[in-house]
């Protein structure tokens, strides 16, 4: 996945910098092309790739609290039940 944002990175870093060496060109344009045409698309798709990494990670951390307080709630009532030996 990486791998093809790295090279559409690439792909918009060399049309910004044809863009700025233009003869007609500017580099405001060329500063304009590479966030408009590179980082903000290439942003919002590994943003929407990586929704599953980040709901099995919540799932996860989730399923672990819910343990732990089962755990706790375990120790405290064999805490309770257990009566004190004098």
């Amino acid at each position: 996945m990486y791998i093809v944002a790295i090279a559409w990175i690439y792909v918009a870093l060399m049309m910004s910098v044809a863009e700025a060496t233009n003869t007609n060109g500017t580099v405001l344009g060329g500063i304009v092309t590479f966030i408009l045409y590179g980082i903000l698309p290439t942003a919002i798709i590994i943003y929407i790739l990586g929704t599953p990494h980040r709901k099995r990670a919540r799932l996860a951390l989730e399923k672990q609290a819910s343990e732990e307080k089962l755990l706790q709630k375990g120790h405290e009532t064999q805490s309770e039940t257990q009566t004190p030996r004098s």
